[in-house]
């Protein structure tokens, strides 16, 4: 009885420690300005194991009183949704210790989709979009919204 009791307990306390390791973040998860502080951004781990983000808040939301769309999308038929809950970063995955790769970032200003890298340093992270080769592109700091 007593090693049904000691296995019992041992398998508890695996349980448990392979639960919270589970449900550990990954340091890019969480909120993010945008490098001019006008949306913050959710970046979050999907069940395929990459990592996404949408607008979860914007500094000016609406436009001549309604809700801001992507009015720039080249599909016409998206042209009607709204920003908030927007997906812009897409398929990204961890290559590294703080470097995110293989993803995409939709800018709604101009409804144009690139390439993109994510370099996370601490508080900020070095959001880099490009067309064909990194070297050709842009590079945005976003910085993490304080919780």
């Amino acid at each position: 009885m007593k090693n049904f009791f000691a296995t019992a307990t041992l398998w508890f306390l695996f349980s448990a420690f392979i639960t919270v390791a589970a449900q550990a973040k990954d340091k890019l998860e969480g909120l993010w300005y945008n490098q001019e502080k006008t949306a913050k951004i959710n970046i979050f781990k999907a069940t395929n194991g990459k990592f996404y983000g949408e607008i979860v808040w914007l500094k000016e939301p609406n436009k001549n009183g309604k809700p801001k769309v992507d009015e720039n999308n080249p599909d016409k038929a998206k042209r009607t949704q709204p920003l908030l809950k927007l997906q812009v970063l897409k398929g990204f995955e961890k290559d590294g210790e703080n470097t995110y790769d293989e993803g995409t970032i939709y800018d709604p200003k101009n409804g144009k989709t690139y390439s993109c890298k994510i370099t996370y340093n601490g508080n900020t992270i070095n959001v880099r979009g490009y067309v064909g080769i990194s070297l050709i592109g842009r590079t945005a700091v976003w910085e993490r919204v304080a919780e």
